[in-house]
């Protein structure tokens, strides 16, 4: 599964960077609002930080804005990814996209049918909300099974990229039911290096070695 990281902070993207985990970056208006600074500049510099897709989202909501804010935000860089909504206009300015060898990908899908039409459109990721979908009391994983099996049934190349990950359980949960990526809050992330008998038993190793009075330096 690859990880992308829901953020708009440079510092947070970074440091994950470092660790080798990351293999993309997703923003949205909101992310973008919270960090205070233009957005434009923002993406650049993200996409000077990452090699893997950058999701950068449209304002605009019919076609021709979403192909004019689009293909400014294409020029920043090779890697920039056009986020649209999955709306009738969403899916035509992902088919103008697509045959401008522009990645997309197409947010806000809430249903095994939005995921089907934007894989006939050609989307690069469709992008499933789990957590709002559990907010209302529906299965946000089972819309992941479901569309695994739909695409694996016609051998559609749209990847799966499960959002609106709440917690470090949503990430292995979606692994298993079938999702190419998951766009994670950065402190989601760190939560999945945490458990406790982890910290035990390097606690107990530190102290015996300890006892040891070695160095290996």
């Amino acid at each position: 599964m690859k990880f992308f990281v829901d953020t708009a902070e440079i510092d947070e993207i970074r440091e994950l960077q470092a660790t080798g985990l990351l293999d993309g970056v997703t923003t949205n208006p909101s992310l973008v609002a919270k960090s205070g600074r233009d957005f434009k500049e923002v993406i650049a510099e993200i996409c000077d930080v990452v090699d893997g897709p950058v999701s950068a989202e449209v304002a605009a909501t019919d076609y021709d804005g979403m192909v004019a804010e689009g293909n400014v935000l294409r020029k920043i860089a090779e890697n920039v990814a056009i986020k649209v909504p999955l709306t009738v206009d969403g899916l035509k300015a992902c088919k103008y996209f697509r045959d401008h060898d522009t990645m997309v990908n197409v947010t806000l899908c809430f249903s095994a049918n939005q995921a089907l039409l934007a894989a006939k459109v050609g989307a690069t990721f469709i992008s499933p909300f789990i957590g709002r979908l559990d907010d209302i009391n529906l299965p946000g994983m089972d819309l992941i099974a479901d569309i695994r099996t739909i695409y694996d049934n016609y051998a559609f190349t749209t990847e799966i990229l499960a959002a609106s990950i709440r917690s470090a359980n949503h990430v292995s949960e979606a692994a298993l039911a079938g999702a190419d990526v998951a766009t994670i809050p950065a402190s989601v992330i760190r939560k999945m290096y945490d458990h406790p008998l982890t910290d035990k038993g390097l606690a107990a190793f530190v102290k015996d070695w300890k006892s040891t009075g070695q160095s290996i330096i």
